[in-house]
């Protein structure tokens, strides 16, 4: 979170969701509701049969950000090798808000806010209001 901040952007909330469908729909609906620029979810983007976050939060999105996804398993590949084919990170827009399904790994969801989401989330959400 200090690195959201430290770019000039607010952490409006945060919160622990178990790996539950209703559960994570009812986060993403409260989350809609702030008026946020952007949703960022952490977990659940596995392969395990626990895994419901790709399943659950994909089927929402208007758009995909198919290039985010390739991006973040391209950076990954370099430090996990080929495990990184396992990860489905993805992120897309629902109603105009941006939403990243990163990994629940510590390190894989710092790579995808430092790398990926970091630098470009201005750009992002100048494309996504237009």
């Amino acid at each position: 979170m200090r690195a959201i901040e430290g770019g000039g952007h607010s952490v409006l909330s945060r919160r622990v969701v178990r790996d539950d469908v209703q559960a994570l729909n009812d986060v993403f609906d409260e989350m809609m509701g702030t008026g946020s620029n952007a949703i960022i979810f952490s977990g659940g983007t596995g392969i395990t049969s626990r895994d419901l976050t790709y399943e659950t939060i994909a089927r929402r999105l208007d758009k995909r950000i198919d290039g985010f996804g390739e991006l973040f398993r391209y950076l990954s590949y370099a430090e996990v090798g080929s495990a990184a084919m396992m990860s489905r990170a993805f992120g897309g827009l629902s109603a105009g808000t941006l939403v990243f399904c990163l990994p629940g790994s510590p390190d894989g969801a710092v790579l995808a806010m430092e790398k990926l989401i970091l630098p470009e989330i201005g750009h992002l959400v100048r494309e996504a209001k237009r």
